[in-house]
């Protein structure tokens, strides 16, 4: 593509050509904001970010083939320069030009939230999947459509990768993309350039407050999903205050969906038990009962959240209730494990005190012996949230093991420590095992007839962060290792 094409769209920009003729004639090849992945014919986008200024390694990008450079400001290289306000905005407007804007052949639904935004995005697919129609997913868990699956790296892909993979989603003949959309994507503009069908909104409670100033300044950037030119229509929690005040920025459809308030879609909970629940499902005044296989309230919510959108997309509410029905489980979201010694063992991603506090509840009610909590804290995180969560679980289970969760580079007793100063306010009743595995060990002997366990905080990932290293650990799988050795030798 000709870079004069390809860089039409971007405001406010000044042309450096290395000589007379300017742009004309310079084909694109490729796009990178990587100098070591940048290869011959690319344009190279140079990001000021928080840590790193990429402009230093501009020469090394030109070194590997770059043919041109999207700058912040006028570097000294014999390469054509496009200079620009905000590299991070012309880079995600660039790559959907360069992808020749995938989007508008597709409809993308953005999920974002706190809580809940992976169980919404996979009961979502399914919904769509059973009307037949051939569905997308870019998430935490991964990307997946068709036969191919993406191992997960971050909640929202950068923007080059990002307009890549809908292209070849649309090439592969998927008509629905479902997406999570995180806050910081939307600080970082990741998602210009992609044409949203519906958006929807979960929840929103305390996390990344290392990253964001405060709560304000986190709510700040979620509600920019919803402004009128970036979603035409919204689906939004009518139990959340977030949510709510969203309505008020809004004159494009908006869809509420509650249980305690009034709203277009509501569920009247029938039933719940440890292993799903079942409801009343009204979406605007048409009725279907709906049985789910997956346990607590909020799940609940994420299937409301999920069935208005489909509803408001047209999808007829019979294949609304048999997708719900078909889902069994999200990997690692209130995710039901194994049994041992009659007591049962889920695994949750829950890693803020909201999300904890809603899986223990849900939990709780339920369990007809002991409830026992394995949880840790993300180290370089932000750390008012652990003596929080400390307290989520001193309040509602029975007893907690406190671990680590992913520590990067913070000492996992200072982490567990944060954890104690809001634990010890309302129990004593824990133990201390920074060694994740031996604390899955020992929580599977506190086991008996009618407990249950939680282990919570990492659910489906693949890894343990340890001082910039990424080491496997998945814990279903520990969970099993464990299981097993002890049915083998029931000594250890």
């Amino acid at each position: 593509m000709l870079l004069s094409e390809l860089i039409d769209g971007l405001d406010g920009k000044e042309i450096y050509a290395a000589n007379r003729t300017g742009l004309s004639g310079i084909q694109i090849k490729g796009l990178s904001a990587d100098s070591r992945l940048t290869k011959d014919g690319d344009l190279f986008f140079c990001i000021r970010g928080g840590a790193v200024d990429s402009h230093r390694f501009a020469r090394e990008a030109v070194a590997n083939g770059a043919v041109a450079l999207v700058v912040e400001y006028k570097l000294e290289l014999p390469v054509p320069q496009i200079v620009v306000g905000d590299s991070r905005k012309a880079m995600s407007l660039t790559a959907a030009a360069f992808y020749a804007y995938p989007s508008k052949d597709m409809k993308i639904v953005a999920i974002t939230g706190t809580n809940g935004k992976t169980t919404t995005s996979y009961m979502l697919a399914s919904i769509l999947e059973e009307a037949g129609k051939k569905t997308g997913i870019i998430g935490t868990l991964g990307i997946s459509y068709g036969k191919k699956k993406i191992a997960p790296e971050l909640t929202t892909p950068d923007p080059i990768f990002l307009q890549e993979t809908l292209a070849d989603m649309r090439a592969d003949g998927v008509e629905y993309v479902v997406m999570e959309v995180s806050a910081h994507a939307l600080h970082y503009k990741k998602t210009l350039g992609v044409n949203f069908a519906a958006c929807i909104f979960t929840n929103l409670s305390q996390d990344h407050l290392d990253f964001f100033e405060n709560m304000t300044a986190y709510s700040r950037e979620k509600e920019k999903l919803f402004a009128d030119d970036v979603c035409p229509l919204a689906v939004v929690n009518g139990d959340d205050k977030t949510g709510r005040g969203l309505l008020k920025l809004r004159r494009n459809p908006t869809f509420v969906y509650a249980i305690d308030s009034p709203a277009d879609a509501f569920a009247v909970i029938t039933s719940e038990g440890l292993y799903g629940s079942e409801f009343m499902l009204n979406l605007s005044d048409e009725l279907c009962r709906v049985s789910l296989s997956m346990t607590g309230q909020h799940n609940i919510y994420n299937a409301l959240a999920a069935a208005t959108c489909a509803s408001a997309m047209g999808i007829y509410i019979g294949h609304i209730k048999d997708g719900l029905k078909k889902i069994r489980t999200v990997g690692g979201r209130l995710e039901r494990v194994e049994r041992f010694h009659g007591g049962d063992i889920f695994v949750d991603f829950a890693h803020t005190p909201d999300g904890l506090e809603k899986s223990l509840a849900a939990l709780k009610a339920h369990c007809k012996g002991k409830l026992i909590c394995l949880f840790g804290c993300g180290g370089n995180r932000d750390k008012t949230k652990r003596p929080l969560m400390g307290e989520a679980v001193a309040k509602k289970a029975d007893f907690g093991v406190l671990s680590s969760d992913n520590p990067r580079y913070e000492d996992p007793l200072d982490i567990i420590s944060d954890i104690e100063k809001g634990y010890r306010r309302f129990s004593k009743k824990y133990v201390v095992v920074p060694d994740r595995e031996k604390a899955i060990d020992y929580a599977l002997d506190l086991l008996g007839k009618g407990d249950v366990l939680l282990v919570a905080g990492k659910g489906g990932e693949e890894y343990q962060e340890i001082m910039g290293i990424k080491y496997f650990f998945n814990d279903n799988d520990i969970i099993k290792k464990r299981m097993e050795q002890k049915r083998e030798n029931p000594f250890l």
